[in-house]
């Protein structure tokens, strides 16, 4: 099992995100959200996905950078959930959305429940279009 997080899963085109947040769909497990596009196969061979934590919730950049290496950790040792199971690439916005500072514990738990709930989002998508 492959626990990196190369440059390539890496979320950074602007065009790319635009379409996400204009086309997306999302899904929620208190207090992470993941916003999610399937890709384009002409860009991108393989999923990608972005971090990001409001600027709302944690003023100083110290606490939003923590957050959002807890949120790429958290990816990390559990991508293979969706990397697993994703029968295409996907395009991600990873958020971390409260006040509220879990430990990382917490966090992950939230994560993988996250991506769980997202599996089963697909699933019936797949099915809808199959019927």
């Amino acid at each position: 099992m492959n626990f990196s997080y190369p440059k390539s899963e890496k979320l950074k085109s602007r065009t790319a995100i635009n379409l996400l947040f204009s086309e997306g769909k999302s899904v929620s497990k208190y207090p992470l959200r993941l916003v999610y596009r399937k890709a384009d196969p002409e860009f991108d061979k393989n999923s990608k996905i972005g971090v990001s934590v409001s600027k709302k919730y944690f003023k100083k950049a110290v606490d939003r950078n923590y957050f959002k290496r807890v949120l790429r950790e958290t990816y990390r040792l559990n991508k293979h959930l969706l990397m697993d199971n994703l029968p295409e690439p996907y395009v991600f916005m990873f958020f971390y959305q409260t006040k509220d500072r879990l430990t990382y514990e917490e966090i992950n738990t939230k994560t993988v429940q996250l991506f769980e709930k997202f599996l089963i989002e697909i699933k019936k998508l797949d099915q809808e279009r199959g019927q």
